[in-house]
């Protein structure tokens, strides 16, 4: 019997997991809404709606234990700050999972997740240099 096995290893050992974990909520955090794949994105799910709680709640050692699951300063500041007063008045569900089809390359599942009522201008935030087609320059995004 499988009593008290959840979530999905991914075929990674736990410390790359943990990683990938920590990286795709920073990611999502900072941009919004991420495209990946439907098992990472549903794995990912649980672990940021956690996060958002904490932060809703607010005080130094739920920041402190966001800091520890998230490793980014800035996200942080952004799901205290911004996120907790968006959130505030839902108890839960603050994100979606959206399927958007097979990866044409090896097949896997993809999918959206997003953040209900989402800020639209976030995504693509600090993408890089875009090239203007008119001049054949790159700009700063």
């Amino acid at each position: 019997m499988k009593h008290g096995i959840k979530g999905r290893k991914l075929q990674r050992k736990s410390g790359h997991r943990a990683a990938l974990l920590r990286n795709l909520a920073a990611a999502l955090i900072k941009h919004e809404q991420i495209l990946t794949t439907t098992p990472k994105a549903k794995e990912l799910r649980p672990y940021v709606e956690k996060l958002v709680t904490l932060a809703k709640r607010g005080g130094l050692s739920n920041r402190r234990l966001a800091m520890s699951r998230l490793g980014d300063e800035t996200q942080l500041k952004k799901l205290f700050d911004v996120l907790a007063d968006r959130y505030a008045d839902r108890e839960g569900g603050y994100t979606r999972v959206i399927k958007a089809g097979i990866r044409e390359s090896d097949a896997a599942p993809i999918a959206i997740i997003e953040f209900v009522d989402r800020d639209v201008d976030a995504k693509g935030q600090d993408s890089g240099p875009v090239l203007n087609a008119e001049e054949d320059e790159f700009e700063d995004a």
